[in-house]
């Protein structure tokens, strides 16, 4: 790149052709239609072609002169007179004072700002029209050259020409105007030191002069033997699906494209967004190489130092991350690479408050959340002394994000100097709902919209999971409703979903990176591509399928990598809700339309969710499932499904009994948590639970309530309220397998609390079940109240609960009949015989070993007294074949043991 051009936008040759054609379009001074159109068709296809070009500048790649004019001659109008003026114009561009002269007459094209009467058939253009905002910006480009600058770009311009006559395949270099060994006008950049030893003199000269932008050329064979895998034209999406990125090359550039500064800067930006994307599944060493040579071929390419930080953030080398981030800031300042513009005061000092914001984001990503904490602050107080708002904004979403994700036990004094009214009294979750607020006004407040949708995304899931209580309430009639609102939950996703409208609008008036006009400029090149130009089509057809491309949009992978999280918070909170419908739909929906937008772990995430609810609903088949997604997921650190995986493995050992196998994968389990306090506190509780679990089945009950009750007292402390209302359920149910009804009855009733706070209906309908199972215990005479409880919970119970639950409903609703000295099963076996046959349907698929038995022995009861003696033995005989089952260890070839 230039010295002295700004925003990225480089006068080339490429686009003093485009501005040669503008002063044909539209000269200065000429009346009604111009020299040379025929008429008004003509030269309104002559704009529609310029606006082609000049929307597909930013591409990585430009073309050359000879494909500039193969472009003019399928364009099909006055082909032969703007090729010969083309070239000849650029033909008489010698010295830097024709090329003042040459900006200088493009100044007179342009329609005056302040005129206010325009003859209409004068042939002007609006300068803040597509044409007239090209033909400024390449104007601003050019005064913004050194003479160093415009000497080459002079340069540049004459290799431009001599490509139309000496084509890359030329094997002698005979013409005098071609001297390997003549020196280039203008050219005094010094390419000794990055050309490969082993080439001669004359090999270096004509690949420079066969180069199409020779000045930072950094690259020879060297670099091109790096890169020879695919190809990157003008415009091209590449589209990749997961399948494909778990390959052990990484994506490069064809030997015959990389060429310049800008090019490897589009390369090097590809890769970063694959990084992001696929995690640890990216080949780390192949790709290590390539950013090594590339550092040494061309040490000013900073990037290269934040894609060797990536490399290494997303494989887990802490030591190598902090050592390239520090490179990268010291080398770049932080100018490099930010999506906003920094603020004037920033611009000598470096931008100190980007690298604290991206150290911090390091921290907490290798689990350190208080150092990411302090460094955060810290960026807070630069941005703030910097008056940088954008960069303020984005830190205090960091912040958000980072006590959404941890336990924090006080945040006083991070919102910075202008917060410090707030009061100490406030808990962590006021504090923290009032700093996500204030983030979501200021992001909006800087129109930054993606923050805005994220903004919204992080207070979905805190209403999700928190109360909001009134900051201030006082007076007999403030009302306090101590409750979640999944409708508030529901709204902020919709608004955080909404952001893909927002930029498909965008999208139909400005297109992102000249993607769409470059697709049409390929297409004309091949006319019979289906769809798009049929073969009989003529150019008034050619014109109108160019009108259908403009309806086309293209939006950002950030923005669709948002909006398909906004789809998992959706499939957690039905979830919670208890619709395993809607949480299966949401999660489907994601891993359908957005698997190719999304990262690895997101996408892992998802199939968790599938895998879980397909082992709820349909038993074990899950395991086949598994499989598939183990495989699709190998190469994926810290993704979701391992963690499924030993969920499964647990539930299924308690179910059939192998308890020491149960308890040595909850350690294995408790073993993938951060040993650092606060961080993973969703496997720690899960890991914990699970443990207290298996000391229930081996009838631990006084070890089983120790580890509840310091499990509830570390949900209490980092505020994971939902959580609790699980632990609790889980204490009643310890007092229910003890035979304690009367201890076991709080802390269902507590448990049935914090469910209706949250609106977790479907833990409320299993809390409703246990209490009712609790009031079976104290004796028959509770067993009316007791049916009707769980008469009240069938709805939900049958509508969206597991196979597990709906069967203790039917085995409970069965003992509720049998204890009810009112009703008389010998007269009626049918109304408890077929509770307790779907109930046994239920635990056999989920092979539940002592539940069954129970079931079975209940059913042996009924029949015996109704005296269907055979259906008895039946049952009795079912009833042999689980305890059976329960009594024999696991043995080496179990299929379970093959599955650990």
């Amino acid at each position: 790149m230039v010295k002295g051009q700004s925003g990225g936008f480089v006068m080339t040759p490429h686009k003093v052709s485009i501005c040669i054609l503008l002063q044909v379009y539209a000269p200065s001074g000429q009346l009604s239609v111009p020299y040379p159109f025929d008429s008004i068709s003509q030269h309104n296809r002559l704009g529609l072609f310029l606006i082609a070009l000049t929307k597909s500048c930013d591409d990585i790649l430009e073309p050359t002169l000879d494909e500039f004019l193969k472009l003019l001659k399928e364009f099909g109008v006055l082909y032969n007179w703007l090729t010969d003026h083309v070239t000849g114009r650029l033909s008489s561009l010698s010295s830097p004072d024709d090329l003042f002269t040459f900006f200088s007459e493009l100044r007179g094209i342009l329609a005056g700002l302040e005129t206010s009467i325009i003859d209409d058939d004068q042939i002007n253009l609006d300068p803040n029209s597509n044409l007239g905002m090209y033909l400024r910006r390449c104007m601003l480009a050019f005064n913004t050259l050194s003479f160093e600058g415009t000497c080459h770009l002079l340069t540049n311009i004459k290799t431009y020409c001599k490509e139309v006559f000496s084509p890359y395949e030329m094997s002698h270099l005979d013409d005098a105007s071609n001297d390997p060994e003549a020196p280039l006008e203008y050219e005094n950049m010094d390419l000794e030191n990055i050309v490969l030893q082993n080439f001669t003199e004359e090999l270096e000269s004509r690949k420079r002069s066969n180069e199409r932008v020779p000045f930072h050329n950094h690259s020879s064979k060297a670099l091109f033997s790096l890169v020879e895998d695919i190809t990157v034209s003008p415009g091209q999406k590449v589209k990749r699906n997961h399948r494909s990125q778990m390959q052990t090359q990484p994506p490069s550039v064809e030997s015959s494209d990389v060429r310049t500064n800008w090019q490897i800067q589009g390369y090097m930006s590809e890769q970063a967004d694959m990084i992001e994307k696929l995690g640890s599944s990216f080949p780390m060493s192949a790709f290590e190489s390539v950013l090594k040579l590339l550092q040494k071929v061309a040490p000013e390419l900073h990037r290269v130092h934040f894609l060797r930080y990536l490399n290494s953030l997303y494989h887990d080398d802490y030591s190598a991350a902090l050592e390239n981030l520090s490179r990268y800031f010291d080398y770049s300042a932080g100018m490099e690479g930010s999506d906003f513009v920094p603020p004037l005061s920033c611009m000598n000092n470096g931008r100190y408050e980007i690298a604290l914001l991206t150290l911090g984001m390091t921290h907490f990503h290798f689990g350190h959340p208080k150092l990411a904490l302090k460094v955060l602050t810290e960026a807070v107080r630069v941005c703030q002394m910097h008056s940088d708002d954008t960069c303020l904004a984005y830190t205090l979403t960091a912040i958000c994000n980072l006590l959404s994700e941890v336990g924090i036990s006080n945040i006083t004094g991070i919102m910075g100097a202008s917060d410090s009214h707030v009061s100490t009294s406030m808990s962590v979750q006021q504090q923290l709902f009032l700093l996500l607020r204030r983030t979501l006004k200021r992001a909006d407040s800087l129109k930054l919209k993606r923050l805005v949708a994220s903004n919204q995304l992080a207070l979905a899931k805190f209403d999700l999971k928190h109360v909001q209580r009134p900051l201030l309430s006082f007076g007999p009639k403030a009302s306090i409703q101590l409750r979640t609102s999944p409708t508030n939950v529901c709204k902020k996703l919709r608004l955080s979903s909404q952001l893909i409208h927002q930029f498909d609008n965008e999208s139909s008036v400005v297109t992102i990176d000249g993607a769409l006009s470059t697709s049409w400029l390929k297409n004309q090149r091949k006319p019979t591509t289906t769809l798009v130009f049929p073969p009989e089509s003529g150019p008034e057809s050619n014109r109108d399928t160019f009108y259908s491309w403009l309806q086309s949009s293209s939006v950002p992978g950030s923005v669709l990598q948002l909006v398909g999280s906004s789809y998992l918070v959706s499939a957690t909170s039905w979830e919670l809700y208890g619709s395993a419908s809607l949480a299966q739909s949401n999660a489907l929906l994601f891993a359908n339309c957005f698997a190719d937008s999304s990262s690895s772990a997101d996408l892992a995430l998802a199939y968790g969710k599938l895998i879980q609810h397909l082992a709820v609903y349909k038993g074990y088949k899950a395991f086949a499932a598994l499989k598939i997604a183990e495989a699709k997921f190998l190469s994926v650190s810290k993704s979701g499904i391992l963690p499924v995986k030993l969920q499964l493995l647990h539930e299924r050992a308690l179910h059939r009994g192998h308890l020491k196998l149960a308890q040595q994968i909850c350690d294995e389990l408790g073993v993938l948590a951060s040993s650092v306090t606060g961080v993973d506190m969703e496997i720690k509780t899960e890991a914990s639970l699970r443990r207290a679990r298996t000391l229930l089945a081996a009838n631990q009950f006084s070890e089983a309530a120790s580890v509840a009750h310091s499990l509830f007292c570390k949900c209490y402390k980092f505020n994971m309220h939902v959580e609790n209302a699980t632990v609790l359920l889980f204490l009643a149910e310890i007092h229910k397998r003890s035979g304690n009804g009367v201890l076991g009855i709080p802390y269902a009733l507590a448990s049935l609390s914090f469910c209706e706070s949250f609106n977790l209906d479907l833990l409320r309908a299993a809390a409703t079940l246990t209490l009712a199972e609790l009031w079976l215990l104290l004796g028959p005479r509770h067993a009316k109240r007791a049916l009707n409880l769980i008469h009240s919970a069938f709805p939900i119970i049958l509508g969206q609960g597991g196979l597990e639950l709906q069967s203790r409903a039917h085995i409970a609703e069965a003992k509720c009949y049998l204890s009810d000295s009112s009703i008389s099963v010998s007269e009626d076996p049918d109304i408890v015989v077929d509770s307790l046959r779907q109930a046994c349907e239920g635990l056999e698929a989920l092979e539940y070993h002592e539940m069954a038995a129970e079931a079975y022995y209940l059913m042996a009861i009924v029949l015996d007294k109704s005296g269907q003696m055979e259906q008895r033995e039946e049952a009795a005989a079912r009833f042999k074949q689980h305890i059976t089952a329960l009594e024999n260890p696991i043995k080496p070839e179990d299929p379970l043991v093959n599955l650990l």
